[in-house]
């Protein structure tokens, strides 16, 4: 696939993007408007996103959706928002196996209702084998609650004490076989994580925008790679005088 030509000069176009999409009640509030249209809004942009990460060559976009803290949100919101993820699986499923992308769900399925369970499964089954992007879904997903499942699931196991290393609790993970993201974007202003992939994102480069999610847009988007492709990711090292990388100790 062609790369964008707006971005044939950045140097590193990030392999895996994971976004916080922050700010829907505050864009409604803005305009006087329900919370609920807010968030109407806010999943209107995620297709647009979607289709500018394919047109950037990006193969991994993980999106927080809905976290465990958000059960304690009015009941109204939480249905609404039920409500707004199966009526996007309905409405969007066709475009998104048209467009090669592959739909897989991250965090836990039990709580949700089984109808919408449903939904998530049979779109994840329909595109199973598309491989032109890969979009992560994070709902009813912690970061802390991800590495309780993780750890559960090795005592289940009997895995050796001995044997656990990053490896091993990289592969119990919600997100086992999925690399690492490069960049974490948190729109609307907020300077906080938020219990959002806490073992992932150990050595992300992190971008944050005043922009409101439902206003943040493919150009918003190109400004937070081009911003990502002029950072130097050291992983821990240093650089040396001959410009090679050497282990910081």
């Amino acid at each position: 696939m062609t790369q964008s030509p707006e971005l044939q000069d950045v140097p590193k176009i990030p392999t895996h993007i994971a976004i916080i999409m922050d700010g829907n009640g505050r864009w409604a509030a803005a305009r006087h408007l329900p919370r609920m249209a807010g968030h109407r809004a806010g999943t209107e942009n995620l297709r647009r996103i979607i289709t500018a990460c394919v047109e950037f060559g990006v193969k991994y976009l993980t999106i927080y959706a809905f976290s465990t803290e958000n059960w304690k949100r009015p009941l109204d919101e939480v249905q609404g928002l039920m409500q707004i993820l199966g009526d996007a699986l309905e409405k969007e499923a066709a475009e998104l196996h048209k467009q090669g992308v592959r739909l897989n769900h991250i965090g836990r399925l039990e709580r949700l209702e089984e109808g919408l369970r449903r939904k998530i499964l049979q779109v994840i089954d329909m595109t199973r084998s598309n491989n032109r992007l890969v979009l992560n879904i994070a709902w009813n997903y912690g970061g802390r609650d991800e590495l309780i499942h993780a750890l559960q699931a090795m005592l289940r196991e009997k895995v050796n004490p001995e044997d656990v290393d990053e490896e091993r609790i990289s592969d119990h993970l919600f997100t086992r076989g999925i690399p690492d993201p490069d960049l974490v974007i948190r729109t609307s202003g907020e300077l906080r994580t938020s219990n959002f992939l806490i073992w992932q994102s150990a050595y992300s480069e992190w971008y944050f925008t005043e922009t409101l999610w439902p206003d943040f847009d493919k150009e918003a988007l190109r400004a937070a790679i081009i911003d990502f492709g002029s950072r130097e990711r050291r992983f821990g090292g240093r650089k040396t005088e001959q410009g090679q990388e050497q282990y910081a100790g």
